[in-house]
C-alpha cells in the first residue's frame, strides 16, 4: 500500500546520487518536502491554542501502523509556542496520540521533530493528550486540526468535534487545519446553521495527492468530502502533490493543503485573531 511512497523517495535518492544517510533528507528537501518557512511570524501573547490530533492508529486492512503526522503536530505547536501562545493538545477519544512512524523516519522528520523527540514537556501532552469531549473549545483563540492518514478516520465523523467547533466559530474564534485536519471541519455549522465550509474557501490534501501515493484506502479524502459538502476547494500542484504548498484564508477559516504548510497556517491564524508582527 504505501509502495509509492518509498518509490518517491529511493527516486529522489538516486535522481540526486546521494548516499542515504548523509544526502537523503537534503535532497528530499531539495524536493520541496518541509520547506524553510521564511514569512512573517506573529506573537499573541495572552493567547490559547488548542491542537486537535486523530486517535486512529491504523491503515486499512493491512493494518499498518498511521496517525498523525509528525510534523503536523510538531511544526505548529513550536510556532503557536514562539508566538507567546498557551499551547493545548487534545485528541478525538485521549490518552496517547498515535503518530505515524514513518513522519518520524530520518529522512522524512524535521528540525520541530527533533525538538519533541527531547522535549518531556510536550511528550507528556501527547502521551496524556486531552479528550476533546471535557473541553470548552470557546474558551480557546484558535483551534487547529492536524492531519495524518488517520484523521481520515474519525475527525470528519466526529459529531462532537463538529459541535465544538461550532461553538467555536459562533464565539468569534478562528479555525482550520492542515492536510486531512480539515476534514473535522464538515460536521461544524456557522451562525445560520448552514455547513461551516459551505461556499468558503478551503484546502486539504488532493485527490491527486492521494493517488499518487497509493493510499485510498481511507474513507474520506478531503478534496472529495470538502468539495462534496460545498466548500470551494484550492490547491497547488507539483510534479507531486506531496511536494506542493497552498495556504487558504477564508474569514476566520485558516487551511493548508498538507504538510508543508504547517507554519505559515498557524502564523496566519494568528495573524487572524489578532496577533502583532515579530
Amino acid at each position: 500500500m504505501r509502495k509509492k511512497v518509498f518509490i518517491i523517495i529511493i527516486s529522489i535518492m538516486v535522481f540526486f546520487g546521494v548516499g542515504i544517510r548523509l544526502g537523503l533528507p537534503a535532497a528530499i528537501k531539495a524536493m520541496g518536502l518541509h520547506p524553510d518557512f521564511n514569512g512573517q511570524r506573529y506573537l499573541l501573547p495572552e493567547g490559547k491554542v488548542l491542537i486537535i490530533t486523530t486517535s486512529h492508529d491504523r491503515l486499512g486492512e493491512d493494518g499498518a501502523k498511521t496517525g498523525v503526522a509528525a510534523s503536523e503536530l510538531t511544526v505548529p505547536y513550536y510556532e503557536f509556542q514562539e508566538g507567546r501562545m498557551q499551547v493545548d493538545v487534545a485528541s478525538i477519544k485521549g490518552g496517547a496520540i498515535p503518530i505515524d512512524p514513518i513522519t518520524l523516519r530520518f529522512f522524512i522528520r524535521t528540525k520541530q521533530d527533533e525538538y519533541f523527540l527531547t522535549d518531556q514537556e510536550f511528550q507528556e501532552k501527547v502521551n496524556n493528550s486531552q479528550k476533546i469531549d471535557s473541553i470548552d473549545f470557546t474558551e480557546y483563540d484558535i483551534i487547529f486540526l492536524a492531519g495524518g492518514w488517520g484523521a481520515a478516520y474519525d475527525l470528519g465523523t466526529s459529531t462532537v468535534l463538529g459541535d465544538k467547533i461550532t461553538a467555536a466559530y459562533k464565539a468569534g474564534k478562528v479555525v482550520g487545519g492542515i492536510c486531512h485536519g480539515p476534514l473535522g471541519l464538515l460536521l461544524a455549522k456557522d451562525e445560520k446553521g448552514q455547513p461551516l465550509v459551505k461556499g468558503r474557501r478551503i484546502t486539504g490534501v488532493t485527490d491527486k495527492q492521494v493517488q499518487e501515493l497509493g493510499i485510498s484506502v481511507t474513507p474520506l479524502h478531503p478534496e472529495r468530502e470538502l468539495r462534496a459538502a460545498g466548500a470551494l476547494f484550492e490547491s497547488a500542484t507539483a510534479f507531486r502533490d506531496f511536494f506542493s504548498n497552498h495556504v487558504v484564508i477564508d474569514g476566520r477559516i485558516v487551511t493548508g493543503q498538507n504538510q508543508n504548510a504547517g507554519a505559515e497556517v498557524a502564523n496566519q491564524m494568528m495573524k487572524v485573531a489578532g496577533g502583532n508582527r515579530r
